[in-house]
């Protein structure tokens, strides 16, 4: 496993995360506790180190399976991320939705609860939330960290506009700053690539992308994304551009690479994120061990400029997608 720190935190995390919005009960294609353990523990004899949950993640139980599983190992090795904004589906009262001081902490108490932990290494939010003033949300977040409930701060998708006024407001009023942001940024959306990258690299901010592999595109011929069960069943794809434009001809190149190299498309895909130089460690989540293990390979996958350029050659503007 190759590792690297996490923006400005000094923090050491694995160059993969281990995403684990599949562990529970809450999608058909999600997978029970045993197996959910079973893929943590080779996680960590991989040498993955950095987990990412969230309280909406099958109701909580995400959280709860994560939380059980690394209580067998020393809990000081692990980097565990987990985030707030969506409600737990089976708790979705008006008040467990949004950035409000009330639902960050009632929601974090709950999360830590669910994890089994006094402190959560990076508490996300997991949409920007129009409804309550950013300047409340930040007052309520570093109120997180100085009791010691959080050590750093974290953001996902969002307008740049947005993610630059909070990094302001932080600075002004002496508040804790974002110190992650955790985007849609994959071979076949690159829309982070105008504005949101470009204000990470320049704030030392580190970013952890979602959907590296375009949930399966990047992974699997396209004429072949219904062959699993979440991609039958999964309907957020269907909401997804990535077979737009230039998307079908960057899936097959990355098919042609894959059978050049003798390595599997997935590894393509992730080494491509990879080799940008913004992106500290994909989350990448998965029901396999083989998928796994063959995640924690690509780190050790070189692309040349040629091959590189080769994949974003057909790549053209996309819809924005994923902020909601």
């Amino acid at each position: 496993m190759e590792y690297t720190t996490l923006g400005s935190t000094g923090m050491e995390v694995s160059q993969i995360c281990l995403g684990c919005m599949s562990f529970g009960s809450g999608r058909e294609w999600m997978i029970d506790r045993e197996e959910s353990e079973a893929l943590i523990e080779r996680a960590i004899e991989l040498g993955v180190n950095f987990f990412d949950t969230a309280n909406t993640y099958s109701n909580g139980e995400s959280e709860e399976i994560l939380g059980d599983a690394l209580a067998e190992y020393d809990r000081d090795e692990q980097v565990v991320a987990t985030k707030v904004f969506f409600p737990p589906e089976e708790d979705a009262h008006r008040n467990a939705t949004g950035l409000s001081r009330k639902t960050i902490e009632q929601e974090l108490e709950n999360s830590l609860d669910r994890l089994g932990m006094d402190t959560v290494d990076l508490y996300q939010i997991h949409r920007w939330d129009p409804e309550t003033p950013i300047e409340q949300t930040l007052r309520a977040l570093d109120d997180a960290v100085r009791r010691g409930k959080v050590r750093y701060l974290g953001a996902s998708s969002m307008w740049a506009h947005q993610f630059a006024d909070a990094l302001h407001t932080s600075d002004r009023l002496g508040l804790e700053r974002f110190a992650t942001m955790q985007n849609h940024y994959n071979a076949l959306y690159r829309e982070e690539e105008r504005e949101m990258l470009p204000l990470c690299e320049r704030e030392g901010i580190g970013v952890i992308p979602w959907s590296p592999l375009a949930r399966g595109v990047a992974a699997r011929p396209h004429e072949d994304l219904d062959a699993t069960t979440r991609g039958e069943t999964d309907a957020f794809l269907d909401e997804m551009p990535y077979l737009q434009s230039g998307g079908e001809e960057i899936n097959e190149r990355i098919e042609e690479l894959a059978d050049e190299k003798g390595v599997k498309m997935a590894q393509i895909g992730l080494a491509w994120l990879l080799h940008q130089d913004a992106v500290d460690a994909p989350i990448v989540g998965t029901t396999s061990i083989e998928h796994l293990e063959d995640a924690v390979e690509a780190t050790e996958l070189d692309l040349t400029d040629s091959e590189l350029e080769y994949l974003e050659e057909p790549y053209e503007p996309l819809p924005v997608a994923g902020h909601e």
